[in-house]
């Protein structure tokens, strides 16, 4: 499967080794001098080793890798002990991965690994339980952080009074470039992707639109690396079991593209959802909205 994941550039690193203690999972080592990525189903994908390199040698990349998978990453972890456990555990809480928050913790339970604090730590203490019910920032540029806002958004009356919209976003980010189509807040979602303009032109589109689905943005006509798109759709749609995609787009030609991609994603993840087109106006109207026959 395409998903994201970070590419080494070895001209550039210097084998400081500042990534390494930052990829709680085990992906990075350093062997030969330079940081390497040992393993696809060890990296997570979510950047925590960007904000270290002082060299700028990492980056994400798109491009076929192994599915990440939590238990193996726990395998790997129990041996290292109490403190790189709570880091990792921490990691996941911070980027809004609930899913795989609880495979980690049905695992330790499965396994009665022992988390007291009397438990070895196999070197300094990274991390505190404390810190992770109130989690810091993380590393890497704070754009790309996951997070799952499906907890905290309280219901609101179904009318919004002129002076008074109420947010209906359950994640960030929201851009299709920097979605993680591993994200938990993808799982069985139903999924508005929307041309970038389509929330400005129209007011109420949180409320019409939004409420209760996950979201992602595109421009087919501006935007580089359509073919990313494509791929990216097709792991939600075919890995991540999307539930419906309602394409909302502006009514100027150009437009038209971003549910051409849908098109071309579902033929490639080989499984059919429903799939509804809505076509706004340049002030904000709703000119056309139905599903679609696949």
């Amino acid at each position: 499967m395409k998903r994201q994941i970070i590419e080494i550039d070895e001209e550039k690193c210097n084998g400081c080794g500042l990534c390494i203690p930052n990829c709680h999972e085990g992906a990075l080592q350093l062997i030969d001098g330079k940081a390497r990525l040992i393993s696809d189903l060890f990296c997570d994908g979510l950047g925590a080793c960007i904000g270290h390199c002082p060299e700028g040698a990492i980056k994400f990349v798109e491009r076929e890798a192994e599915p990440y998978d939590e238990i193996k990453v726990m395998e790997t972890l129990v041996p290292k002990g109490r403190n790189t456990i709570l880091a990792h555990l921490e990691h996941l809480k911070e980027h809004g991965e609930e899913e795989f928050l609880a495979q980690a913790i049905a695992f330790l339970k499965e396994n009665k690994v022992d988390m007291s604090p009397e438990a070895p730590t196999h070197g300094e203490p990274l991390k505190t339980l404390h810190r992770m019910k109130h989690p810091h920032q993380p590393g890497g540029c704070p754009g790309l952080a996951q997070h799952d806002f499906r907890d905290n958004v309280e219901p609101h009356a179904n009318t919004h009074s002129a002076n008074m919209y109420f947010s209906e976003l359950r994640q960030w980010p929201v851009q299709l470039h920097l979605l993680n189509p591993a994200a938990s807040f993808l799982r069985g979602a139903d999924l508005v992707l929307a041309a970038d303009c389509v929330a400005f032109s129209m007011g109420n589109f949180h409320s019409h639109y939004l409420k209760g689905k996950s979201l992602a943005i595109a421009c087919p006509k501006l935007d580089t690396g359509k073919e990313i798109y494509v791929d990216k759709l097709a792991a939600m749609i075919r890995d991540a079991k999307l539930n419906t995609i309602t394409v909302v787009m502006m009514e100027v030609p150009c437009c038209g593209g971003l549910l051409q991609i849908v098109q071309w994603a579902m033929q490639k993840a080989a499984r059919k959802i429903p799939l509804k087109k809505a076509i706004i106006s340049v002030q904000g109207e709703i000119i056309e909205e139905n599903w679609m026959m696949n």
